[in-house]
């Protein structure tokens, strides 16, 4: 799908992203981020995400564990990969070549980008 921000009927695919990827976040940690904002840009989806932590981790920041938060962080994205790709492949119609996922704790903040499979010369908007 060339044009990336809008499908008939549908709204916003970066919003269907948005709510994808917070409910997916949800169900893997048992709270989703309160914040989440979906950028597009030709062959580039990037979500990003406020107030992700739990309460526990947040607690564990507190306590000076913030590289084991970091860590464990890293295990559930790396186990939430493959439904967020799905989750993004659907909503736009495109392959996902790469999936690349960090954290912040202060501000709490989260990235999910996704590189999505080049489109042929001349489809869609500029490079």
């Amino acid at each position: 799908m060339a044009e990336l921000q809008h499908r008939p009927g549908t709204g916003s695919i970066s919003a269907a992203i948005s709510n994808a990827a917070v409910r997916v976040l949800s169900e893997f940690t048992g709270r989703g981020p309160t914040k989440a904002r979906t950028t597009l840009d030709r062959d580039l989806v990037v979500v990003v995400f406020g107030d992700s932590l739990t309460k526990a981790e947040l607690t564990l920041v507190e306590k000076g564990e913030g590289e084991f938060v970091i860590a464990m962080r890293h295990r559930f994205q790396k186990a939430m990969q493959n439904d967020l790709r799905n989750a993004v492949e659907t909503l736009t119609e495109r392959k996902v070549i790469a999936f690349m996922s960090a954290n912040h704790l202060e501000p709490d903040l989260a990235v999910e980008v996704f590189v999505l499979e080049p489109l042929p010369d001349g489809e869609g908007g500029e490079a």
